[in-house]
């Protein structure tokens, strides 16, 4: 029933479109425009995998938003000097890292999001964006590569320990 799957995996698919936009408000819009346009065909949906299907909805449509959007301002984050450790560190980590996969194209960012926020094989990434699984390979290499040498996470590669929390030695 289409209503159990919302009320399952809408908070997950939500969370799944902030990270395409990087914006609440666009992630909830992204959301009920697919759950919208999921709803009429739902019962071609149940047959094979509903949430693959409503996030296919989404790229879609997230793909064709950022075609039509005006985007000649891009908003830069400045981060102040702090003497000493910085309570905030893992905000502006999360913040750096939201910026720098904001800058990658397209597909680049779905193919991450996908591959290492959903934690899709390569197999499902392919078949969900319609692309072969070395297309998916070496666009999965390009970001990584973009988002390894990119100024903005450079900062950050220092002071994150081995876990990942940059809040475990005090963001230092």
């Amino acid at each position: 029933m289409f209503e159990d799957f919302v009320a399952a995996r809408g908070q997950a698919l939500q969370r799944f479109g902030y990270a395409l936009t990087g914006d609440w408000a666009l992630a909830e819009d992204l959301l009920q425009t697919a759950l919208a346009r999921a709803y009429p065909r739902w019962p071609r949906a149940q047959r094979h995998d509903p949430d693959a299907y409503v996030r296919k909805i989404m790229l879609n449509t997230w793909t064709s938003w950022r075609r039509r959007r005006w985007r000649a301002e891009v908003p830069a984050l400045t981060v102040p000097d702090v003497p000493g450790p910085d309570s905030f560190a893992a905000v502006d980590h999360r913040q750096a890292l939201r910026s720098a996969l904001a800058a990658l194209p397209p597909r680049q960012r779905a193919v991450v999001m996908l591959r290492y926020h959903q934690d899709l094989s390569e197999r499902q990434v392919a078949e969900l964006l319609g692309i072969s699984i070395g297309t998916v390979k070496s666009q999965a290499a390009r970001a990584l590569a973009t988002l390894r040498s990119g100024a903005a996470l450079a900062a950050y590669s220092a002071q994150i320990p081995a876990d990942g929390d940059p809040a475990v030695n005090g963001g230092a």
